[in-house]
């Protein structure tokens, strides 16, 4: 099954249409997404450790989902 995800960080808005069986870590990868460096959500919640090689099936997406980043901000 083919889901939408949008993937937003601070300074990008792209969509992906992706396979249910793709992990979150493919697809952030996909869209040159540095996961070390900022805050991510999936549909607003936060990602735990160890999900990054879950699945949309394992999180229970079927049509679509948000992807957000936060980047932190280095004091200056």
């Amino acid at each position: 099954m083919v889901i939408k995800v949008y993937v937003r960080t601070n300074v990008s808005k792209e969509t992906y249409n992706v396979e249910s069986d793709t992990t979150l870590r493919t697809v952030l990868e996909e869209a040159g997404v540095d996961y070390t460096k900022g805050f991510l959500t999936l549909d607003g919640g936060a990602i735990a450790p160890g999900d990054m090689d879950k699945t949309f099936d394992d999180f229970g997406i079927t049509e679509k989902t948000y992807v957000n980043q936060c980047v932190k901000a280095d004091n200056a």
